[in-house]
Order: C-alpha cells, then sequence, then structure tokens
C-alpha cells in the first residue's frame, strides 16, 4: 500500500514538472499541398520571450507575417500564457522541403523548435486556401509602429506613431484595444488625436488606405538597447469570401482578427563627456533670461524676479538654475510655471521660476548673473548661456548698521503716569435697545404657538400623496427607467457639439447600462453576443433593432461628419431605447 501512494506521489510531482516547463513548437497549417497554395507555419510559446529568430525558410517565399497574438486565459485556477509568431509561406519548387529551427531566449536559455517538412506537389485545380478569407485578412491588414529616430542621445524626444494599413480588398467595421504599449524607462506623452482619418498610402509599394491611431513622444531616461512594447488590437475584417449573391456579386464575410505592432528596439546613446558644472539633464534647444519688474523701489517695497527658460526639449525633466541676492534683500520660495505645449517635435514653450524680493535698506544691490547649460543634438554640443546682472536701486529706507533718521541724539524719558488716569475699555456688556420688547406675547411667540398646530393637515394630505405615488407601480417604474436613462446618459449630454467625444461617451453609457443590467464584462459587448442576451430577457424586437441600430451609428460617426441635429437626434433615441428597455428587463 505504502508503495502505491509513493508511486501516485511521484507521478503528480513529475506532472507539476512538466506543466511547469516552458514549452517552444512549430506547427504547420497542413503537411501536403500544392506549388500554387500557401502554408501557415506558427510558432508558440508559453512563455514571454525575447529575441525571436525565425528560420529562413528556404524554398520558400514569405508572403505575410510575422503576425504576433497574444493570449492569457486562467484554466482550473491556474493563468496560462501563449504567445504565437505566425508566418504564411509560397513554396517555390516542387519536392519535399524542410522548415528550419527557430530560436528565442527565455530566461537567459536559448530554445529552438524541432525541424517540420512539407511535401510540394504539382499544382492543384482548386486552390483550397488561394481565398481563404483568414489568409485574405492576414495579407491585407497590417499595424506599423513608425519610430522617427532609432538611436536617440539620453533625454532627445522621440515619437511613435502606430498606423493601421488596409488593402482596398478588404474593410474594417470595428476594432478595439487588447493590450496598451508599455513604455518602460521612457518619458511619455500621448498626443490627442480628434477624429481619425482615413488617408491613402502606399504599403510595400501597394496602394492602401491607412488610419493614424495614436501618437506617443517619448523622452528615453536610461542608455543602451530599450524596448517598445507592441500595440495589440482586435479588428473586425470584412472579407469577400467565394459566395456570390443572386446578382453575381461577392459576399462577404466578417472576421476578426488579432493584429500587433512589431516590438521596436531603441538604442540610447549616452550624452558625450565634457558636462558643464551646471549642467542639470536640459537636452535641446532654449533660450535663457533672467528679468525684474523693477529695478528702483523704495524698502519695505517688493518686486518679481523671474528666470526663464524658453525653447524646444525636455522642459519639464531637468531644474532651473537658482537665483541668488545679498542680505539686505529678503527673497522668498519661487513661484513655478509651466507653459508647454507637446507635439510630434517634442515639448515646446517656457517654464520659469518666479522670485517675490523685499528690500529691507536703502542702497545698491546687485543681483548676480546666471548661467544655464544644454546640450543640443542637431550639433550634438553642450552650450551655455549668461544672463546680465541686474542692479536693484533702494532708494529710501534705513541704513545699514544705523538707527532710523531723525532719532540720533534725542534723549529718551519715560513717562510718569498716575493710577487712576485711564481707565481700560469694557469687552463684555449686557447693553440693550431702549425701545425693546419681551418676547412673551409677541407677534413671534403666537406664530411659533399657532403655526405646528396648522401644519398638521399639511402633514396629513403630504402622507397622503407619498403613499398613492408609492402605491403607483406603473408609474415609479416609468419614473425610474427614465431617471436611471439620464443618470447613464448624463456624460453624452455634456459632451453634445463634439462629434467625437459625443460619440465614444454614448457607446460607453450604453455598454455601462448593460455592465449594470446584464452583469456581463466590456470584452462580452458585440452585436451579436449583445442581441443574444436581449432576447433571452424577452425583449421586444424594435426595442434590440433599435438598441442595435444606436451601437452601430456610434461606430460609423468615427469616421463620417454628423452634424448637432443628427447628435441632439441620436441622444433622444437612446433616452427613449434606454427607458423602454428598463421597463422590459
Amino acid at each position: 500500500m505504502k508503495l502505491k501512494y509513493l508511486i501516485l506521489s511521484f507521478l503528480l510531482c513529475a506532472s507539476g514538472i512538466i506543466q511547469a516547463q516552458v514549452r517552444f513548437e512549430a506547427k504547420v497549417s497542413r503537411e501536403k499541398l500544392g506549388i500554387n497554395e500557401r502554408l501557415r507555419v506558427d510558432f508558440e510559446m508559453n512563455e514571454d520571450g525575447d529575441n525571436f529568430n525565425p528560420p529562413s525558410f528556404d524554398g520558400f517565399t514569405v508572403v505575410g507575417g510575422p503576425n504576433q497574438k497574444i493570449s492569457t486565459s486562467i484554466l482550473n485556477g491556474r493563468m496560462e500564457y501563449s504567445k504565437t509568431y505566425s508566418f504564411y509561406l509560397q513554396p517555390k519548387k516542387i519536392g519535399n522541403l524542410t522548415i528550419g529551427q527557430a530560436e528565442i531566449i527565455i530566461d537567459d536559455k536559448t530554445y529552438k523548435t524541432s525541424p517540420l517538412k512539407v511535401e510540394i506537389t504539382s499544382a492543384v485545380d482548386k486552390p483550397t486556401d488561394g481565398d481563404n478569407t483568414e489568409m485574405i485578412a492576414e495579407d491585407n491588414l497590417h499595424l506599423v509602429a513608425e519610430v522617427s529616430k532609432g538611436n536617440p542621445y539620453l533625454n532627445e524626444a522621440i515619437t511613435v506613431v502606430y498606423k493601421l494599413y488596409v488593402s482596398p480588398r478588404v474593410s474594417v467595421s470595428n476594432w478595439r484595444e487588447l493590450d496598451s504599449p508599455k513604455y518602460n524607462d521612457f518619458w511619455s506623452q500621448s498626443i490627442d488625436i480628434q477624429q481619425l482619418r482615413v488617408e491613402n498610402g502606399e504599403y510595400d509599394g501597394e496602394p492602401y488606405r491607412y488610419v493614424v491611431l495614436r501618437k506617443t513622444i517619448l523622452y528615453p531616461q536610461k542608455t543602451g538597447e530599450l524596448n517598445i512594447e507592441p500595440l495589440t488590437l482586435s479588428i473586425a475584417v470584412d472579407v469577400p469570401s467565394e459566395r456570390r449573391d443572386i446578382f453575381g456579386s461577392r459576399i462577404y464575410k466578417t472576421v476578426n482578427k488579432t493584429v500587433a505592432a512589431n516590438n521596436k528596439k531603441i538604442n540610447v546613446k549616452p550624452l558625450p563627456a565634457g558636462k558643464p558644472a551646471d549642467f542639470t539633464g536640459a537636452v535641446g534647444k532654449f533660450d535663457f533670461n533672467v528679468t525684474a519688474s523693477k529695478n528702483e523701489l523704495n524698502a519695505g517695497e517688493s518686486l518679481q524676479a523671474k528666470v526663464e527658460v524658453r525653447g524646444n526639449g525636455n522642459l519639464k525633466l531637468f531644474d532651473l538654475p537658482e537665483l541668488t541676492a545679498p542680505p539686505s534683500l529678503e527673497m522668498y520660495d519661487p513661484e513655478r510655471r509651466e507653459n508647454v505645449n507637446t507635439n510630434l517635435n517634442g515639448m515646446q514653450g517656457s517654464i520659469s521660476q518666479t522670485y517675490t524680493v523685499v528690500p529691507t535698506q536703502k542702497g545698491k544691490y546687485p543681483l548676480p548673473a546666471l548661467s544655464f547649460s544644454y546640450f543640443d543634438p542637431s550639433s550634438e554640443t553642450y552650450k551655455t548661456k549668461t544672463s546680465e546682472e541686474i542692479l536693484i536701486n533702494v532708494n529710501r529706507g534705513p541704513l545699514a548698521g544705523n538707527e532710523p533718521s531723525g532719532m540720533s541724539g534725542v534723549n529718551k524719558q519715560a513717562v510718569a503716569i498716575e493710577g487712576g488716569q485711564f481707565r481700560f475699555i469694557k469687552l463684555n456688556t449686557n447693553l440693550k435697545p431702549i425701545n425693546s420688547s419681551d418676547f412673551l406675547g409677541s407677534v413671534a411667540f403666537w406664530g411659533a404657538l399657532v403655526l405646528p398646530l396648522a401644519a398638521i393637515p399639511l402633514f396629513i394630505l403630504f402622507g397622503k400623496k407619498r403613499e398613492q405615488r408609492a402605491n403607483d407601480v406603473r408609474g415609479n417604474r416609468i419614473r425610474k427607467a427614465d431617471k436611471l436613462a439620464r443618470k447613464y446618459l448624463s456624460e453624452a449630454k455634456r459632451n453634445l457639439g463634439g462629434q467625437k467625444e459625443f460619440y465614444l461617451s454614448l457607446e460607453r453609457s450604453m455598454h455601462n447600462y448593460l455592465k449594470a443590467k446584464l452583469s456581463i464584462q466590456t470584452s462580452e459587448m458585440s452585436k451579436e453576443r449583445i442581441q443574444a442576451l436581449l432576447d433571452e430577457k424577452g425583449v421586444d424586437d424594435q426595442t434590440r433593432s433599435e438598441f442595435i441600430s444606436l451601437l452601430e451609428s456610434c461606430e460609423y460617426a468615427r469616421y463620417t461628419p454628423a452634424s448637432s441635429d443628427t447628435m441632439q437626434h441620436d441622444y433622444d433615441k437612446a433616452v427613449s431605447v434606454i427607458s423602454t428597455l428598463d421597463k422590459q428587463l
């Protein structure tokens, strides 16, 4: 019996060790195909790795990929991770071809896949995947991350622009973000895109349409090789299928595809040697000024001295030089102000520190000159700018080391005061107006006495009205539904007039309403899923179709202009639909 338990324990431990092992393997969509067909190869791993190195694919032409797909799931309480690189291959010759080994580094260890053999035959009459919708979607949809500079200096601005290229053969009906890029070791700021615009361009020499989805400014905060992780999207692609309608036109099929921009490696160069002593990390092109609000004043008055840097560069990422003053000038802590705009050229504007200075004695006092150094990436040199000394002339006031004027040589004598000459002012009194009357018997007294008795019928009437309202089940449900609809749509109402913000908040409010009423997650909110859930809850056909139509209007409005009348109409329709829907759920 003990031997049996020992064997069972050993098997359980062995299975746990096997499950914890790193898995990296290659798969092909088929092992035999014609020379006029295509092959899909997937390299799949269960741990995230670096430096993926695909095989050379001798005997094949790479017609698509690499496409990256990342998925995370929870199975039996354990999180499972999967990352796949996919390639589409076109064979060049007939015969037995071999797909070599791919390599990847995971936790500083190199893993390799096993070679795969594929048999290539003569051309077939009807290629089974020549018009495959999955293949067409992969070949005609590309997400690209364009980096302005691959080897910047430390703290030099670079831009990352994410573009979605779509071939004229397909169209995109919807998309959502699955994984946002992470900018570790960068200071980053996204540039707001007011409205997505479809533009014409080229991808690999072919005409494509593209949309700029995101723009980001990055300032590297570390030298060496830095990684920009990919943006991952789930896209609904309308692809022409092999079927045709009665008029001979192709029928389009919607395919959900996951696309990701490739990882980008940025080699950040350290700043050159020879930094000035007052260098605090400024990189760009700047002007430097020190100014005073006035040069002449009296003791006790104040002036403002401003230290300002203006230009283009990492304005928020360095310190300004500190202003100093002689002891006879009282100087308070500075107030920092930033007037900075960020666009594709980086941060532009000015930063300043304003000091309040108050002289205490008569004389002439200098505000010493300041110097400011920065690194100019265009000329790859350090530059230093120096301000001029500011002389402050204090006209009237006490002289340093002297008593106040007019007091020297005067004999000071104590003044004798008799004991009862002055009396203290009384702080607490019991004074009353001459014509005051008592509260007892006054109009206020009788009003306070009678008013509670007169209010009793009003309380009874109010109670009956409240009970009657509580018993009105249908009316209460209508009022509750209208209130709920306006609660969820309050954000959309505030954004009326701004097309992008209005339709985003309108779509978000409708999704939030469904999440609250049906207890579903945002990831489950496809139009088909929503329609099925409303059908299960017994919602009538008209209300279902109006709700789905509103969601489609929100999607289309991202790409087509809409008037203020159209937005007001969609808002009123949303209030009515949510109110009607709440009565049926």
